[in-house]
């Protein structure tokens, strides 16, 4: 549920609002206008507006199981916090984060082929250009890679969707040939 508090001061001079998002920190802002209170309202709206479509594109995603992601983020600190470290920032400039990543965003396919085969080369995550080699994340089974990619895709200010054992075992039937790590290049083509 999205909650929106809109108080004026007495001249409608000042307009302080308060926008309460389901599992966000509360956004706080100030409009000051000498104008009228219909072009107040219409500039607030228009602030807030982005803010409600990511919330409404979040409340589509499925919700993850709690104990899938329990299950994820014990996996994650066998298997991933070296590189992309507990809070998921990575070690710039050599490890890319995956907290707010675009990458993440993408899907969790991108997540699942990673884990399978590894990525090489440049990749721009945030704005800022990595380019090293991850490899590939052997002896897992197609449940613990669904569990640690729905963890990593609901954790660190993610919310990209949940990955389940029936989406990794089609990924990996689907890519079964392959020999070689994905390139950033490859993971932008639509699959």
């Amino acid at each position: 549920m999205i909650g929106i508090l809109i108080q004026s001061q007495a001249s409608y001079a000042r307009w302080h609002g308060v926008l309460c998002l389901p599992e966000e920190p509360t956004i706080r802002f100030e409009v000051s206008e000498t104008s009228n209170t219909s072009d107040i309202l219409m500039k607030t709206a228009l602030l807030l507006l982005p803010l409600l479509a990511v919330q409404a594109s979040a409340a589509d995603k499925p919700k993850p199981d709690a104990e899938q992601v329990k299950r994820g983020q014990a996996i994650y600190a066998r298997t991933c916090i070296a590189c992309h470290q507990p809070t998921g920032m990575g070690l710039p400039p050599v490890f890319p984060p995956l907290a707010g990543s675009e990458w993440v965003a993408k899907g969790t396919s991108v997540a699942v082929r990673n884990i399978l085969h590894g990525m090489q080369g440049p990749v721009t995550v945030k704005g800022v250009t990595y380019n090293s080699m991850m490899p590939p994340v052997v002896g897992l089974k197609d449940a613990e890679i669904a569990d640690v990619v729905t963890y990593v895709a609901n954790s660190f200010g993610n919310a990209a969707g949940v990955a389940t054992e029936a989406d990794v075992k089609a990924i990996r039937e689907k890519y079964k040939d392959r020999k070689t790590p994905w390139t950033a290049a490859e993971l932008e083509k639509p699959e």
